[in-house]
């Protein structure tokens, strides 16, 4: 696969159960709450699972008002998913989408086709391939 297409975000330990993660020039804190032995210091890897697919979805909807001239501003998105176990994992994801302004029925469903287009919610519904590579030694 070239590598045109390929995203890439890099992952370090800060202390215990808190991590730096960074995205080309940009960088998060990812850390547990103190019932999970962190300090709370930033979003739980879930959480952040949950972050993307409602920014994404955001952005899309904000994409189909702002192209249309119904709002340039205001899209608010929520984003819930429940636990689920054997295996644990994320399952019954529900993304609510609040537009700023009025939408006809057909601009509704406009808007909910722009919205499944999302990348995220897309990768999630296509069951993607990962691969777990351990390495020994310090990332390059």
């Amino acid at each position: 696969m070239g590598s045109e297409g390929c995203m890439q975000v890099r992952v370090c330990q800060i202390d215990g159960v808190k991590f730096e993660i960074q995205a080309r020039t940009h960088k998060i804190t990812c850390d547990q709450p103190a019932e999970n032995g962190g300090a709370d210091s930033g979003m739980t890897p879930p959480e952040l699972l949950l972050a993307s697919l409602g920014s994404c979805a955001a952005f899309y909807a904000a994409e189909y008002l702002r192209t249309r001239n119904l709002a340039q501003s205001g899209v608010e998105v929520s984003v819930t998913a429940e636990k689920l176990l054997k295996p644990a994992r994320l399952g019954h994801f529900r993304v609510q989408v609040t537009s700023p302004v009025s939408l006809t029925a057909e601009q509704t469903e406009a808007m909910m086709r722009c919205v499944h287009s999302c990348l995220v919610h897309n990768t999630l519904i296509s069951l993607p391939e990962i691969n777990i590579e351990i390495a020994i030694g310090v990332l390059q």
